[in-house]
């Protein structure tokens, strides 16, 4: 497992951390120990810390229908988001 950080702007907060969609699509690719951080002083730049069996897969998937669809669903700024993994 590889620990990874992500991290990008949402529309609103308080949407992005109460939908499952995130989670769910992750676990199709056995993504697990998600966490989430959110900026205290910018609330719509948000993160998340979770432990990662294949980073390339993460890297493809986030660029298929499901995590698409999960991304536009939980207000991600696609265009903002930074993969940061453990080296």
């Amino acid at each position: 497992m590889t620990t990874v950080i992500a991290h990008h702007d949402v529309k609103d907060k308080d949407h992005w951390l109460a939908s499952p969609k995130r989670a769910e699509a992750m676990a199709l690719i056995g993504i697990t120990e998600i966490r989430t951080f959110a900026d205290p002083q910018h609330p719509n730049k948000v993160a998340l810390l979770m432990e990662v069996p294949d980073v390339d897969a993460l890297l493809q998937a986030m660029q298929s229908p499901e995590f698409g669809q999960a991304m536009a669903h939980d207000g991600v700024l696609a265009e903002t988001v930074v993969i940061l993994a453990e080296s």
